[in-house]
């Protein structure tokens, strides 16, 4: 099938599952449609790898409404997710790609059983007085989303956290057919919605200049599990990552046997307190995906492995969602090398890293600066050759409280950072109350 042929073929599905769900719904016994303001927060999606998306749900959650948070459950969400009984998970399958035929063909196919998949499983839910869509992924979550919207008599807000077009441009090239309908349907579609928020001022503007889209800039904000980690809990984490990552640990000690010792804390079992090790080594830490889902780990591990470095021993640990903020909390530098599709989203790892008070060196792209402050709360690097000079200036005195590196780390203290709670209440709570 052609290329062109794609809107059509969206047009048609919707037309057919309009239909459908009209007589669904004419043959469906009358009954309570769930809670008035319920809310469904859903992604097409790993739950799991949707921070903000689980933060909607726990704000929407802790002022009283009914939230069914819908997405895909390859990763567990957080614990705070899992035990609060206003949010009601409903799992939806990743559906892989027929691997028969052209690709366009997979990609339709792909795009048809989603459709359907979903339509299907938001008729089945308690009615949502909202949907809140996470996009991208948008194809074809937004026109599916939309279509239940009519029908439930529900009203659409779609979170915008980048384009999807633009991360498949990345792939295929920003001329290629289907980068183009993609790009025609986000913004088509993307207008349908009754409110719209949006990760910064980049975006806020561009929605509204290139797609007539009104948005509310919502900045990603750590969550306040985000903090700095007390010495009593970082060195129980240590003890936990040596026993698979040789770095975190440290050699026994016949003289002092009543000494438990990380590679940085060392524990004194008779009285129960932690110190730093005196000599310890720096931490840094760069928060991955190994590109999506992680298809490219084995390949940089081998990278690594063919490295021998006198100083430096790195590591690739896999934490659970809890484990994670404890870690960014122990460190002592975080290294964000995220570049956005867009050029218009923001690297939720630094706000991460910033919850902390970690200093971060982020590499530059064009919205960077609505976050980094270069030379107050990190730095910003064009090269590697730029963040290896960054490196060797922040650790030369580590770690001594005179280092630019602990400078940093005090700006982050004074800056009085607001949490996702406040942020959340300020910007999208009215959108709720006043509707």
């Amino acid at each position: 099938m052609a290329a062109p042929a794609m809107p059509l073929l969206l047009l048609a599905v919707a037309g057919l599952a309009l239909c459908a769900a009209l007589l669904w719904l004419r043959r469906r016994p009358a009954g309570p449609e769930g809670a008035r303001g319920r809310v469904c927060v859903a992604v097409l999606g790993d739950l799991g790898r949707s921070p903000r998306m689980q933060y909607h749900a726990l704000a929407l959650a802790r002022r009283g409404h009914g939230v069914t948070l819908l997405g895909f459950l390859s990763t567990k969400p957080h614990r705070d997710i899992l035990c609060n009984e206003k949010i009601h998970i409903v799992s939806i399958s990743e559906l892989k790609v027929l691997q028969v035929g052209p690709k366009i063909f997979q990609y339709i196919t792909k795009v048809i059983a989603q459709a359907i998949q979903l339509f299907y499983t938001m008729l089945k839910i308690d009615r949502p007085s909202y949907i809140l869509l996470q996009n991208p992924p948008g194809l074809p979550s937004i026109a599916v989303t939309w279509m239940v919207c009519l029908v439930r008599r529900s009203k659409l807000i779609i979170d915008w956290h980048n384009y999807g077009y633009s991360i498949m441009s990345l792939i295929h090239g920003k001329s290629h057919p289907i980068v183009q309908i993609a790009e025609w349907y986000e913004k088509l579609f993307g207008r349908l919605s009754d409110y719209n928020f949006c990760v910064t001022n980049a975006m806020k503007e561009d929605l509204q200049m290139n797609c007539n889209i009104k948005a509310i800039t919502l900045y990603d904000k750590p969550a306040a599990f985000f903090k700095e980690t007390p010495l009593e809990l970082q060195h129980k984490l240590f003890m936990k990552l040596a026993k698979d990552c040789a770095p975190f640990k440290r050699g026994t000690d016949s003289i002092r046997p009543v000494v438990e010792k990380s590679a940085f804390t060392e524990l004194d079992i008779r009285n129960g307190n932690v110190t730093q090790v005196k000599e310890r080594p720096a931490l840094l830490i760069s928060s991955t995906s190994w590109t999506g889902k992680g298809p490219l780990k084995k390949h940089y591990n081998r990278l690594i492995d063919k490295m021998h470095f006198k100083h430096i021993q790195i590591c690739t640990p896999w934490l659970e969602a809890e484990d994670y903020p404890v870690l960014l909390g122990s460190a002592d530098l975080g290294v964000c090398l995220h570049k956005s599709s867009s050029g218009l989203d923001l690297p939720m790892k630094v706000v991460d890293m910033f919850g902390c008070c970690l200093p971060v060196c982020a590499v530059h792209f064009q919205c960077l600066h609505e976050l980094v402050k270069h030379d107050e709360n990190g730095l910003i690097f064009r090269d590697s050759n730029e963040l290896a000079e960054q490196l060797k200036m922040l650790l030369l005195e580590f770690p001594t409280a005179e280092s630019k590196l602990y400078m940093f780390r005090r700006n982050l203290r004074a800056s009085k950072q607001l949490r996702w709670d406040e942020s959340w209440e300020q910007t999208v709570l009215p959108v709720f109350r006043n509707n």
